[in-house]
């Protein structure tokens, strides 16, 4: 079992899987029915949550009607021939497409597919077992996602999170230094960039999924008050990560600020403070942001400099300052923590 948990073989979504893809293989041999087509749409079925499972069987199951529908049809006027199967594939694409059953259409076109060959003679009859098993298979795998394994991501984005916040830091000084050394955009950092992009819309999909899962279960107070933190120190990450893409559009700047040795410290400092568990910034940091705020202002009031140096202390400000927003709502966060922590205790007694 150790050697399984160390390489995680066997995750929630797969053994709800094997269970709905048993419980709808034995329901059907109980009703003497044709297992595969339900075993098919029991696989293909099981969402991430509940709730999308529950909402897609609804277009499923009438797009698993036409695919079966389409099947019969064609069968009966072509026979088992490579025309029908392309007949049947195309038409039930189209129509899905139509009548905007598109969660439907993988499963309607695999059922009627799947049918060609089996349906030879009782067109009828065939329709409705068709249809009847595969009712059998949205229907048991929206119960196992219900009932079974009941999904928890607030772990997950936690964990996630606090790698991708390090992960900013890191790209924020990588970015720095080809500022300060006016060297263009590396190819390895754009990469990284659109990397942690896609990371940090992962997580935001990854919230979505846990508040649809609220609505359908029972839910702990203190769960869902760490994760309204969780959240908001994901929407201000996604700032942060707004500058850090204008950091990216700045050209090599040949200029005395870039000689300024409170910018390259500046951006060090940022690293440092996310790095830090509770995002907190040390004496230091303050005086180089005091130096980079007198700079700014000396900047934009004398109006000395182009306006992409003026855009590059902007960029630092503004991200300090959203670093100062995820240092409170931490702080918030653990004063949440130990005031349930007292609770407890205090009930305890």
């Amino acid at each position: 079992m150790e050697f399984f948990r160390k390489y995680k073989f066997f995750g929630g979504r797969i053994v709800k899987t094997g269970i709905a893809v048993f419980l709808t293989a034995l329901i059907c041999d109980l009703l003497s029915w044709p297992p595969m087509f339900a075993v098919i749409t029991a696989i293909v079925t099981i969402e991430p949550t509940a709730s999308h499972s529950i909402k897609k069987a609804f277009v499923r199951f009438p797009a698993s009607a036409l695919g079966a529908a389409f099947s019969v049809l064609f069968n009966f006027t072509f026979g088992d021939s490579p025309f029908t199967y392309m007949l049947v594939a195309v038409m039930t694409i189209i129509v899905c497409y139509k009548l905007r059953l598109h969660d439907g259409t993988l499963v309607a076109v695999l059922t009627g597919v799947a049918m060609i060959s089996t349906v030879h003679d009782h067109f009828l009859s065939s329709f409705f077992v068709r249809l009847g098993t595969t009712g059998i298979g949205l229907t048991v795998s929206a119960l196992v996602n219900f009932l079974v394994i009941k999904p928890n991501y607030s772990l997950t984005i936690q964990s996630k999170l606090h790698r991708y916040i390090i992960e900013t830091g890191k790209l924020i000084e990588t970015r720095g230094k080809e500022i300060v050394y006016q060297q263009p955009l590396h190819q390895d950092t754009k990469v990284k960039y659109e990397r942690l992009w896609k990371d940090i819309e992962t997580v935001e999909t990854l919230c979505e999924y846990q508040k649809l899962e609220w609505k359908l279960h029972n839910f702990d107070r203190k769960d869902t008050k760490e994760f309204h933190y969780e959240y908001k120190k994901l929407g201000t990450l996604r700032q942060i990560i707004f500058h850090v893409a204008n950091l990216m559009a700045i050209p090599p700047i040949d200029a005395p600020i870039c000689k300024e040795k409170s910018v390259e410290l500046m951006f060090s400092s940022i690293k440092h403070a996310l790095h830090e568990k509770e995002y907190r910034m040390d004496e230091e940091h303050h005086q180089v942001v005091k130096k980079i705020r007198s700079i700014f202002k000396h900047c934009v009031q004398e109006d000395q400099m182009k306006q992409s140096h003026i855009a590059l202390l902007y960029e630092l400000l503004s991200i300090n300052d959203l670093i100062e927003e995820l240092h409170q709502i931490q702080l918030l966060k653990q004063k949440h923590q130990k005031l349930i922590q007292y609770k407890g205790v205090k009930a305890e007694m």
